[in-house]
């Protein structure tokens, strides 16, 4: 027995020293070394506010009910934007596409290189009405108060188009002559879908057989205290995008009076599979999660290294606590959302058609079909009638080797080199999707820095920026434009 008890304890003293070897040496730094810092560029600080707060002020809202749409705000920012930027108007190739999206070219002197491509969208959700009135300050106000910018926009996604032209209207005023084409996308739907805007803007330079060395679109931001087991903040850039497809579920019965109603109404039919389908979940996949971890795991606290690191022990607990937090959860897997229900339109009648909906984000590697495949082997009731609708499959994955990833990368860290950076998977879609027939390389980064209670504005109530983020932001265009015209 005493032998037994020290093998056992010998062998627990193994255990330990390896996990906490593979926690100390597992990760390595990879960060970009910052050698030469980038300068900040001078910005007329008020002028650019004030041209941002107008853009702030129109109100190019997105409706899924297209008779809803409001072209003269749609108009009116396209005026706004020649008014204000007039060098990038005389000098950039402008095409208007779909009559409200906007695509401008400055040319390169070298037609070896391939061109890059900045994307944003001019358009932002609506205000629910409900919560209207939860706003400190009117949501198309675009009002300065106390360095912050408030109202639609701010962060979702006007920052990024403003930022970019007042990057171009500066290098133009500096007579730069690019060797790089530079194009920039903005679309003007991108909230509803993006298929007039972007997937039109990517069909017209599909015909004219344009393709890009790198695209760069709204999706990644700088977080801070948003990934487990990491004092610093972390640069996340978006390498891939998950997909989406709504189910409609739909049930079909005779109806009648409430009062002899069947032993299962159509309700109470579809209520049954909405707890199949929330009782399937889809596997999880870690790999992402993973790819993160191996640029930043070297910087979490030892918590946190020692389970990442030793997956082979670990990994079950791991899944379980991502699993248990609804945020770290889509991240590791295609998430399931019922969002939409309609039954009977009075309470004593029976119900000759109810529905549901379904929203699911769709992880690489899953497809609609394959969604759709397994809620229908899920539900397994042929009075079920499932439809798909709204859908996008997920994206590819770009690489982090190559010229695009490693600019975007650097220039964070030359322009804040107490950052961290890592690539990441984006929950949500973005009009980036859009080109993929363009270039193999398409990242999703901008440079605002949000944390889990301001993440909460985006498409929420009180949306603003911090006047000392939209100037980074102007800061870090210059910065990649600049480098990437020049080759």
């Amino acid at each position: 027995m005493k032998k037994i008890i020290i093998s056992f304890s010998v062998f627990i003293l193994l255990l330990i020293g390896l996990l906490f070897y593979r926690a100390n040496s597992f990760y390595s730094d990879q960060q970009y070394v910052v050698e030469t810092p980038i300068e900040p560029v001078k910005i007329d600080t008020q002028a650019a506010l004030n041209r941002f707060s107008q853009a702030i002020q129109i109100p190019t809202i997105s409706f899924d009910d297209r008779s809803q749409f409001d072209e003269k705000a749609f108009l009116a920012f396209q005026q706004y934007l020649k008014d204000s930027f007039p060098l990038v108007h005389q000098r950039a190739n402008l095409d208007v596409i779909n009559d409200y999206s906007l695509l401008y070219h400055l040319k390169g002197s070298d037609p070896t290189l391939k061109p890059a491509l900045f994307m944003g969208h001019m358009d932002v959700v609506p205000v629910d009405e409900a919560t209207a009135n939860q706003w400190q300050h009117p949501p198309f106000s675009g009002e300065i108060i106390e360095g912050t910018v408030w109202g639609r926009g701010t962060i979702d996604d006007k920052i990024s188009v403003v930022a970019l032209m007042e990057s171009m209207e500066m290098l133009l005023a500096q007579n730069i002559q690019p060797k790089r084409s530079i194009y920039f996308a903005f679309g003007h739907d991108e909230e509803s879908g993006g298929k007039d805007g972007a997937r039109q803007i990517a069909a017209f330079l599909a015909k004219q057989n344009v393709t890009f060395e790198f695209v760069l679109d709204e999706g990644g931001v700088v977080t801070e205290n948003m990934l487990p087991g990491v004092s610093k903040p972390v640069a996340v850039i978006g390498v891939a995008e998950k997909g989406f497809v709504n189910l409609r579920l739909t049930v079909k019965a005779a109806g009648g009076h409430s009062s002899q109603p069947p032993a299962h109404t159509a309700a109470g039919i579809l209520a049954q599979a909405i707890v199949k389908v929330e009782a399937s979940p889809f596997s999880a996949d870690m790999r992402f999660i993973l790819d993160t971890f191996q640029h930043i795991g070297f910087a979490t606290d030892l918590a946190t290294r020692i389970p990442m690191s030793n997956l082979w022990l670990f990994s079950p607990a791991v899944e379980s606590m991502m699993l248990d937090s609804p945020s770290s959860a889509a991240s590791i897997r295609t998430s399931t959302a019922v969002t939409m229900l309609k039954g009977s339109s009075k309470s004593n009648v029976l119900p000759t058609e109810a529905e549901a909906v379904v929203n699911f984000r769709i992880l690489p590697g899953d497809t609609v079909d394959s969604v759709t495949q397994h809620i229908t082997k899920a539900i397994g009731d042929p009075r079920v009638e499932i439809e798909a609708f709204m859908t996008n499959e997920a994206s590819p994955v770009s690489s982090t080797e190559t010229y695009g990833y490693k600019l975007i990368e650097q220039t964070i860290r030359r322009l804040e080199p107490n950052l961290l950076v890592a690539p990441y998977l984006v929950q949500g879609g973005t009009d980036a999707s859009n080109f993929y027939g363009l270039s193999d390389n398409v990242y999703r980064f901008m440079m605002v820095r949000l944390n889990p209670h301001t993440m909460k504005r985006f498409h929420g109530v009180n949306e603003q920026i911090a006047v000392a983020d939209y100037l980074q932001a102007i800061q870090f265009y210059y910065a990649m434009v600049k480098q990437a015209s020049q080759g």
